[in-house]
């Protein structure tokens, strides 16, 4: 599997509600940084997974993807719906693939965007 294999196939079980599927392709020692989360390591990454964020989570239309080595950049649009409306936002992840999982991610997205669809 190439690692931008690895990385659509992590985010289209995250973007189903399909979390075990989601943790097979995340790293024990994963590294994320975002602008909402940061995390070190699997268990935290899951652990900061709001419940109410996988059901409001309708899928992804990836956009470009850029693989160079270990490296794998995504630009997608996330898609949401929740009482306040439904959107897409537009958001741009860069990882690290080491072993058919990822080692790290960079999550870049304008948070006022993501924000202004949720409820209250």
């Amino acid at each position: 599997m190439k690692n931008r294999d690895v990385f659509t196939a992590y985010l289209n079980a995250f973007t189903t509600g399909d979390l075990d599927t989601a943790s097979q392709y995340i790293a024990d020692d994963f590294d994320f940084q975002g602008p909402i989360v940061q995390a070190t390591g699997k268990q935290a990454f899951f652990d900061n997974i709001s419940p109410d964020l996988v059901a409001m989570t309708r899928g992804f239309k990836l956009l470009r993807q850029f693989e160079q080595d270990d490296e794998v950049c995504s630009i997608y649009e996330y898609q949401i719906e929740t009482p306040a409306g439904q959107g897409a936002i537009f958001m741009m992840e860069w990882c690290m693939v080491k072993d058919g999982q990822l080692a790290a991610s960079k999550l870049v997205f304008d948070s006022a965007q993501f924000a202004a669809l949720l409820p209250g």
